[in-house]
């Protein structure tokens, strides 16, 4: 009797969570995974119900609601969910992407040339990224804390701090323009992280990776551009006022 179960492989395709789960049990989703993973279980002598577990809990990952108010939050706590979240993410997933897409590029270059070029700017892009997180969190949030302590507490040094250390803002703003086009090229370079037809369940995966860490980063940048950054101007202006 043939089986009605989604192969491995169909069930990656579903959803592209599933991978990380497949990988980390040392089940083969690609060109291998053509077996229910009822049967995988069987010949490899895996826990199905601890793996079904693992795929219950990645398919509860979902991004954030956008009817979140950041606008309502306390600075400090921005800050700390910009930092612990967001850029923990980069740095987290960016790597281990990283080294997949370059493994997958090793592999498929010559059927695929263009991921040369989709590698070399994805390195682009993480690189300026780490540069702009590390001097955020050395200067511009050390910075942005004090700016809303000296209004919060009226402290009578503030518009004197303002005027002598008021550079961070400016400069972060400069970082980003410079993070826009390295995200559009790589959008560019994979037709909006678009497979072609016959594209292999890694191929899928990884674009449906970038396509997230993507929705991440764009999320990130609003944060700190549309929300953190005009928070702060508004202090820096009211502290400059008295």
């Amino acid at each position: 009797m043939t089986s009605t179960a989604p192969t491995v492989s169909e069930i990656v395709r579903q959803d592209y969570r599933a991978a990380d789960v497949f990988k980390k049990w040392g089940i083969n989703y690609c060109c291998g995974g053509n077996l229910p993973l009822t049967d995988v279980c069987h010949l490899q002598g895996l826990d199905q119900a601890a793996i079904e577990s693992d795929l219950d809990a990645a398919r509860r990952q979902r991004a954030l609601s956008p009817g979140i108010a950041f606008n309502e939050w306390p600075v400090p706590f921005l800050i700390d969910y910009i930092q612990l979240v967001h850029h923990a993410y980069v740095r987290s997933t960016g790597a281990a992407l990283g080294r997949q897409l370059h493994d997958f590029v090793k592999g498929h270059l010559k059927k695929y040339p263009y991921l040369g070029e989709v590698e070399e700017a994805f390195d682009a892009l993480l690189l300026k990224l780490g540069e702009h997180m590390q001097e955020e969190e050395e200067k511009a949030f050390p910075y942005f804390r004090q700016v809303h302590s000296a209004h919060a507490n009226r402290e009578a040094y503030g518009k004197l701090f303002i005027r002598t250390m008021g550079k961070p803002l400016k400069a972060f703003g400069d970082d980003h323009r410079h993070v826009g086009p390295l995200l559009r090229r790589l959008r560019t370079l994979t037709a909006h992280y678009t497979f072609g037809e016959g594209a292999c369940t890694n191929h899928q995966v990884l674009y449906h990776k970038l396509r997230e860490f993507d929705e991440d980063l764009v999320q990130h940048m609003h944060l700190e551009h549309n929300v953190l950054f005009p928070r702060i101007q508004a202090l820096e202006k009211e502290l400059r006022a008295h």
